[in-house]
């Protein structure tokens, strides 16, 4: 038996939603996202945060950056000001963008949490495919395939969309 034949067990799950990633691949886009998840700002404001990171783009920049975030869904306009000048926009993040690694030290007590949580998940997912298995293959239905996958994972990514998502529910209301 060669070494690619033992038994190898999946860890983790890497989530490339193409309409974050593809927004969010200038590095500045990440930027305006972790700027505007903490409070909603103009645009003006944004080019001013990024201003004190040291980032120097035009204000029109800025606001193109924003825009696209916008049309991506991961920045919704909160707010509108009439003033003498025209309509101000208000931007607030409905997304956060998380870019770190584990460092290897954290392993043993990730798996220990693990461990912990794993009956709780395993019964959100058997409610979640036991009781919207209907809702979870009509979305399936509708899902295009993955320009990288040969094997397409529709009925994970939905399982794991909606992990996440009420992760950051609870995480928000805790």
């Amino acid at each position: 038996m060669s070494d690619s034949d033992t038994d190898h067990r999946l860890d983790d799950i890497a989530v490339r939603d193409t309409r974050i990633s593809d927004a969010i691949d200038a590095p500045m886009r990440a930027m305006v996202l972790d700027i505007l998840s903490e409070e909603a700002l103009t645009a003006t404001e944004v080019h001013e945060r990024l201003d004190d990171r040291g980032i120097d783009r035009t204000e029109n920049t800025v606001r193109h950056h924003i825009n696209e975030l916008r049309d991506a869904g991961l920045v919704d306009v909160v707010r509108f000001e009439e003033g003498r000048g025209g309509t101000t926009k208000y931007y607030h993040a409905n997304t956060i963008v998380l870019s770190y690694s584990l460092p290897d030290s954290a392993d043993a007590a990730v798996e220990e949490m693990i461990d912990a949580a794993q009956p709780q998940i395993t019964d959100a997912l058997t409610t979640l495919t036991d009781e919207y298995d209907d809702a979870i293959e009509e979305i399936v239905e509708d899902m295009q395939p993955c320009e990288h996958c040969q094997t397409q994972k529709y009925e994970t990514y939905v399982l794991l969309t909606v992990l996440r998502r009420a992760f950051v529910r609870a995480h928000r209301n805790s």
